[in-house]
Order: C-alpha cells, then structure tokens, then sequence
C-alpha cells in the first residue's frame, strides 16, 4: 500500500528519515557541515563550501529543534551560524562570500544574503539566538547595496569590493528575498519585512509576469526588461537556467499563498491558482511522470525534461496550500500524483533523503545526492509547510 501521503504521522516521519542520512557525518571538525554527498552518504569533496548550503543547513537544524526533534540540533543550528560569521563573513565589506574552498568566490550575491537572512529568521523562530538586530541590519544593508527602488526589485551581483554592479537581473534572487522576508517578518514581527515582502510580489508575480504573458519569466537586464535569450544554451544551469520554469511557478504559488496568510488578498490567491494550474498543465510529463525542469516560452517544448527533486517539491507544497485554500479536489489529487511520483523515483529507500535530479524516464543518471548548493532544505521546507497548513499555522 502506498503511504498516506496528507498524514502528519508520514510528514513526520519522512522527515526523520531525511535527517537520518546526514546525521553521521554532516558535522564537520573544522567549522559548519559538509556539503558533498554521495548517494550513500560519502562526501567527496571535504572542502568546497557554498553560502546556500551553509545557510540552508542552519534553517533545517534550526528548524528541527523547534519542532521537537532533538536537543542536539540546536548546537548544530548555532555551529553553522558560526561558521557564516568565522569563513563566510568578510568584515571588510560587510558581505558573506559566495564559496569557500578550492574555487573560492568572495562575489556579493543577493541569492546567497537573502538565504543568510533566511538562517538568521529560524535561528530566531526557534528561540536559538535574538536576531532582531542582525535581521534588521541585513534588512538596511540589502537595500544599500542591492535594491533598486525605482524598479521595485533587487538587483543579483556586485563584485567582491562591492563597487561593480553586474548588468544581470534576475527573479530567482529576489524570489528567495521575498521568501526570507517572510520567514523575517514571522520571526520578529517588523512590517518592513512583510511590506518588502508584499512589493516583490506584486512586482515579480504580477507587473512583470504579466509583461511575460501570464508566467514568471527568469531574465532581465539592466533595466528590468525581459531578456529571451539569455543562458539559452544553458537550459540546464544551477541558479539561471533558460525558460519557463515550472519549479518557479509553484515556488511563488506557495510565497503568495503564504503572505496570503498573513494579509489576505483575492489577489494572492487568483494569481496562486493561476500560476500553479500553468505549471502542472504545460511541465507536467504525461509520458513519464514528474514535471520538467524548463520549457521553452515560443513552443512550449520541454528545454530540459530531467526532473529535479526540488521542482516536486515545490510543487508538493503549492497543491497542497491551494488545496486547503479552495477546498478543491483537483488539488490534492495533483498533491498525492507529485507525492506518489516523488516516492516512485526521486527519494531514496535504500539510503535515505532524496535523490538531487534523475533522467525525463526517472533512471539514474549521477551518484552525487548533495552537491554543494543542493541540500535537503527543499524536501524538509515542504513537508514542514504542509504541516503547517494542515495545523493552520
């Protein structure tokens, strides 16, 4: 029998299972957590490190000690907060490096603040540490540096001195901002936070997925306006792939459904469903299953039909925050269809937690579970937020 895949006992529980496979060895003696595994839980590389996953570790400690799941995850939470301040902090600059390591790179990122914004949000939600100020100074310095008021966005890349603003524009960065301001909003309760929060919607989600035909389009320059073609021979890029992404669909899907929560809008929620209903019906695979990382804006054609464990779990949490909000069938069925192909190809029964990426027919195409900037935070955030919605919290 399949599990149950809406009951708080297997939320719970895959949970667990998900920490299990890096409990033994994701401590690292020299500072923070290793972040290269292999399907069996061997690290093959020890020492290249990515802000994102330094970050992202912090939020699933953090979080698993605020839910109960053990006293020790809060001294792992505070060690990879730490290791941001000791290795990743660069004081002169007042930024946090963007990798460490072998192929160190000490560019500014927004994507990688607005995680480091993130980790500090549920250290504090889970009564670790008081961020107040930390959170409110990283508020301030992002603005600074970063944010282009007459746009209503942030921009994605300054060089290592902070002088040099890449031309680059970007929606991932400023998704994830939106994303962390919530979690900063929550965590001390300050409207700036959520008032950011809320413009960023309106701008990504609506003025500029609008201009874009209805869909959240990845690319922009200088000035905001859509660029077709950048990274179009890339479609299968780590931060900047090529085409619609259907993955970043169900990620505002669940954003706007969440400030929904807390500012109810007819809006939030019309623009949820609609951005959902586009991901599953043009990304869904009808022939293998799983829905693809990227399709291609003139012709719909999948740009890279390779399914992400991520995407699916975006996805999960999306169906299942618009099916408690419309009370609509259709939405948990397409919550158990994501669950049900997720369990089929994408978790791993053997040795634990998920599987980063498989081939459009589910087979396998690399040993690599966790590389650096891909690390459970997705599959554990899902779970944890359909707890959430199911207790209405």
């Amino acid at each position: 029998m399949p599990p149950q895949f809406d009951q708080p006992d297997f939320l719970r529980q895959h949970t667990h299972n998900i920490l299990k496979f890096y409990e033994p060895i994701v401590l690292d003696p020299n500072g923070g957590f290793y972040q290269n595994f292999l399907d069996d839980g061997q690290v093959f590389d020890p020492h290249s490190k990515h802000l994102v996953s330094s970050c992202r570790f912090v939020f699933n400690y953090a979080e698993a000690y605020r839910r109960g799941y053990g006293d020790h995850y809060a001294d792992w939470a505070r060690q990879g907060l730490d290791y941001l301040e000791q290795k990743h902090y660069l004081p002169k600059t007042d930024h946090y490096a963007w990798t460490l390591g072998s192929d160190t790179d000490k560019t500014a990122m927004a994507y990688g603040h607005a995680f480091v914004v993130l980790a500090y949000s549920h250290a504090h939600l889970a009564g670790l540490i008081d961020a107040t100020d930390k959170l409110v100074h990283l508020y301030h310095w992002l603005d600074t540096h970063f944010y282009q008021a007459e746009f209503s966005a942030y921009a994605d890349e300054l060089s290592t001195d902070l002088t040099s603003l890449d031309p680059y524009r970007g929606q991932n960065a400023n998704m994830h901002l939106c994303e962390a301001f919530i979690a900063a909003y929550r965590a001390i309760g300050d409207q700036r936070f959520l008032s950011r929060a809320m413009t960023l919607a309106q701008r990504f989600a609506g003025e500029l997925c609008d201009q874009a035909g209805g869909m959240i389009w990845e690319h922009y320059d200088k000035n905001w306006q859509p660029d077709w073609q950048y990274n179009i021979d890339k479609p299968d890029d780590l931060f900047k792939p090529w085409g619609f992404q259907p993955g970043h669909q169900v990620e505002w899907t669940k954003l706007l459904l969440q400030l929904d929560q807390l500012s109810p809008d007819k809006w939030l929620k019309e623009r949820a469903r609609s951005l959902f209903d586009q991901a599953v019906s043009k990304g869904w695979d009808d022939e293998f299953g799983g829905l693809v990382y990227g399709f291609a804006p003139d012709t719909g054609v999948f740009s890279d039909a390779q399914k992400y464990f991520w995407v699916q779990a975006e996805a999960i949490a999306a169906a299942y925050r618009l099916y408690q909000t419309t009370q609509e069938p259709v939405y948990l069925e397409w919550y158990n269809k994501l669950w049900q192909y997720s369990w089929d190809h994408l978790i791993d029964h053997q040795y634990g937690a998920w599987f980063r990426i498989v081939a459009r027919d589910g087979s396998k195409i690399t040993n690599e579970k966790s590389p650096m900037g891909k690390v459970d935070y997705h599959t554990l955030g899902a779970c944890w937020d359909v707890l959430d919605t199911i207790n209405n919290c």
